[in-house]
């Protein structure tokens, strides 16, 4: 296939890979973000619960594994480079060896399917900087749009979650009917979700899935997770243990979750989610089956293939289902900005 780019960049999260990585990997987290240094070394501690290594490394190897291939069944065959924001291999180091090898344009495939500062534009941040820190020699980087609404990720969400609710239903001898789903995401600020379409994205994501499988909307919740940052300042809720809570109190106790907001099986999913959620609908007496991510999905690659071969060929017909269109390939200016913290001045004590 001709086309203007040379390769393609992964671009992730990244995680740490044993106990020594872990608080280096948080402090370059959370550099410049407002949260207590005791939260922290909370989070720090579920990281340590599983020996100090994230899952997100390794579900890059994995993508890389089936994507590679896909694309050239598709005759694309471009080299694929893959650069973390927070942890090994950095962003900038992969810049480096594709500055290297001659790379002058390449496409970047960012992990994440909705739009906010640190879903979207951060990203774009990280490359830039990466960019400069290069020189002049770095490649130019185009970021693939996102996908909230392609066909081929709902398809993989739904897949996903009717799995889970087949198996709740059967093991535990369930109707259908008495069954909740209860989508996650996570949380963010709302100095963040208030200049961005996250919310709206993922509202809109949660429908389509809900109306795919036949589900009554009003028999599926989005809630949020993983909550950081300062008490005071306000973050999209509910947080998904409370609301755990809340269905219990009123008789509900059948829930499947779905980490809608999460492609992979990141720490919060798997300490938030298959720890603390889980071992909550324990002591409720609710019965719980959490839905994998999309990660490796046939219609996931599927998906990735499609982006991938749209923007390398400047395609028009864009894949989107539902109510909004196919998001903007090139992001305005003005695009999901970074939050303003407002630092509040210590109160006199009384």
């Amino acid at each position: 296939m001709a086309t203007d780019y040379q390769a393609i960049l992964l671009v992730a999260f990244g995680g740490p890979e044993k106990n020594e990585d872990v608080i280096p990997f948080l402090e370059n987290v959370l550099r410049g973000k407002p949260v207590p240094r005791e939260r922290m070394l909370e989070v720090a501690e579920h990281y340590y619960h599983f020996d100090g290594k994230s899952p997100i490394n390794e579900h890059c190897r994995e993508l890389l594994e089936k994507l590679e291939p896909a694309l050239k069944n598709a005759g694309i065959d471009l080299p694929i480079y893959w650069g973390n924001r927070n942890w090994h291999p950095m962003l900038t180091d992969t810049m480096v060896q594709m500055t290297t090898d001659g790379v002058d344009r390449a496409l970047a495939v960012v992990l994440s399917a909705y739009s906010s500062y640190s879903g979207c534009r951060q990203y774009r941040e990280n490359i830039q900087d990466a960019q400069s820190a290069v020189g002049e020699p770095a490649p130019e980087i185009d970021k693939l749009r996102v996908f909230y609404n392609h066909p081929y990720f709902i398809n993989a969400s739904c897949d996903r979650v009717r799995q889970a609710i087949d198996e709740l239903t059967t093991e535990e001898n369930i109707a259908r009917s008495d069954v909740r789903l209860v989508f996650t995401a996570h949380s963010i600020p709302h100095s963040m979700s208030s200049t961005s379409d996250y919310e709206k994205q993922l509202q809109e994501t949660c429908r389509l899935i809900g109306e795919q499988l036949e589900w009554p909307q009003d028999k599926l919740d989005l809630v949020y997770q993983s909550r950081s940052g300062r008490p005071q300042d306000p973050w999209l809720e509910p947080d998904v243990l409370e609301h755990l809570r809340t269905l219990h109190e009123r008789g509900e106790n059948n829930v499947v979750i779905y980490p809608v907001g999460f492609l992979s099986d990141h720490m919060e999913v798997m300490f938030d989610l298959d720890v603390e959620a889980k071992d909550l609908c324990d002591e409720l007496g609710m019965k719980m089956r959490r839905a994998a991510t999309v990660h490796t999905h046939p219609e996931m690659i599927r998906c990735w293939v499609d982006l991938i071969e749209e923007r390398l060929n400047h395609r028009s017909d864009k894949k989107a289902i539902g109510d909004c269109p196919a998001n903007h390939d090139v992001c305005p200016v003005n695009c999901c900005p970074k939050p303003i913290v407002v630092r509040r001045p210590p109160q006199p004590s009384s």
